[in-house]
């Protein structure tokens, strides 16, 4: 199945993959070829796209919409980064001080905050773990 991950700024990635694996608004999904259509909301987490004989493709996305159709899989994030993309040390500080105002606060953009710079870090570990 062909698989295209956009950002309003940019292709992230477009081609072959035999399985996407995402959590949509109803929870973890997957996507194998040959699905049924499906149009769903992208929260905050990993994307993993697994192809054939290449390495797997792992992002962090920060929300957004899933639309499947026709043997083709649209992730379309409003934000979202490759692995090897991910400035590790960067996601740390943003962890730290989002983690500080929102114990200070309770403020929940601080708890969304921490949610995006914690799937950075994740997709990050994951990835250099694999590499």
């Amino acid at each position: 199945m062909l698989v295209h991950l956009l950002t309003p700024e940019k292709r992230l990635y477009s081609g072959e993959a035999v399985m996407v694996l995402l959590r949509s608004g109803d929870g973890d999904i997957a996507f194998l070829a040959n699905h049924s259509p499906f149009i769903g909301t992208l929260e905050i987490g990993v994307v993993k796209i697994e192809r054939a004989e290449e390495s797997t493709i792992l992002a962090s996305v920060h929300g957004g919409f899933v639309k499947v159709a026709k043997n083709e899989v649209y992730v379309l994030a409003s934000v979202a980064e490759l692995a090897g993309d991910i400035d590790v040390e960067r996601a740390k500080i943003a962890l730290a001080a989002a983690t500080q105002a929102f114990d200070s606060s309770g403020d929940p953009n601080q708890e969304l905050a921490m949610s995006r710079a914690k799937v950075r870090i994740e997709v990050a570990s994951v990835s250099s773990s694999v590499a």
